[in-house]
């Protein structure tokens, strides 16, 4: 396996959404492998069962879930020795400066939000794509 491959993984609940994510990439050209989880639990529990290979992990974060929300995701993470340092960026339609900041407290790399037509989510995870494909993770 490419040991520069980076595992990414997708939580959202909205079907719309991770979609178009799934379309972006194909449109981007990106060959990452997408995990997609459809809220925090079935996140950390993909996580911490390691149905994503630990090494290279980026995870792509909606705030707005069922079950347990994003920040409540961010916090039970920062709280895990073997998760803490994960990079998490926020991909949200949430515009709430309260939420950015809590976010941002809970050391996220980023806070995007979702753009609204198809053509500006492309570009978005075209800038995701060169964000992770120049960052030096473990």
């Amino acid at each position: 396996m490419d040991q520069r491959l980076i595992h990414i993984l997708l939580v959202d609940d909205d079907e719309v959404d991770i979609i178009n994510v799934q379309r972006a990439f194909k449109k981007n050209n990106i060959l990452n492998p997408l995990y997609i989880a459809r809220d925090g639990l079935e996140a950390l529990e993909m996580l911490r069962d390691e149905a994503i290979p630990s090494p290279r992990r980026i995870v792509l974060l909606d705030l707005n879930m069922p079950r347990m929300s994003g920040l409540e995701f961010l916090r039970a993470v920062r709280e895990d020795p073997q998760l803490r340092t994960l990079t998490v960026i926020v991909l949200t339609t949430s515009d709430d400066d309260r939420d950015k900041m809590e976010a941002y407290h809970l050391n996220i790399a980023g806070y995007i939000l979702k753009p609204v037509t198809f053509s500006s989510f492309v570009e978005a995870i075209a800038t995701l794509n060169k964000y992770w494909s120049i960052s030096e993770l473990p």
